[in-house]
């Protein structure tokens, strides 16, 4: 299957690395953001994809979690954290899950 219908994405190539939009991850965001969504997705655009598409590995709001099977990192967004994985083969940062901070630490 390729890609562009698996993900519903954005990619931008001034920079080195893409990022990719899942479903879900927009539906988790419409779902937090109800009220302050235009806002947020401005702050997504000027702020936080410029960064990943930099330098998804390290910055101050960026970490590594070490508890996933599969690499995955957090980004850090007042009490929303956004998760994702990267594929540095493709350039690929794919972004999996939105959620807010009380709920996405928790094992089900």
């Amino acid at each position: 299957m390729a890609k562009s219908s698996l993900f519903r994405g954005r990619a931008a190539s001034l920079f080195n690395f893409k990022i990719f939009e899942t479903q879900d991850y927009l539906d988790h965001l419409e779902a937090l953001l109800e009220k302050k969504q235009e806002a947020f997705n401005k702050k997504l655009q000027d702020y936080v994809y410029p960064q990943l598409r930099n330098q998804p590995y390290f910055r101050k709001n960026i970490k590594k979690l070490k508890a996933c099977s599969h690499p995955m990192w957090r980004y850090r967004v007042g009490d929303i954290r956004l998760f994702y994985q990267v594929d540095s083969c493709g350039n690929v940062v794919l972004m999996t899950v939105a959620m807010l901070r009380k709920d996405s630490y928790r094992s089900s």
